[in-house]
């Protein structure tokens, strides 16, 4: 399992992770859907081990090492 998200890639996945589970906990009470906010887990814990499974599925690799 090598890094295959470069970095514009983690922040970016950080970004949408943080305002999907500030959507869930802050979001308002009426809407029935808010457990989807709680999908940006997801994109927090693949940005913070730097690999997608998806990218290696796919075959794409953002990061500049090799």
């Amino acid at each position: 399992m090598s890094v295959n998200m470069g970095s514009i890639d983690r922040l970016l996945r950080v970004i949408l992770g943080l305002a999907l589970l500030a959507f869930a906990f802050f979001g308002p009470a009426d809407i029935a859907w808010k457990w989807v906010g709680y999908i940006g887990v997801v994109p927090l814990l693949t940005a913070a081990i730097g690999w997608c499974p998806a990218y290696t599925i796919l075959g794409i690799k953002t990061c500049k090492a090799s």
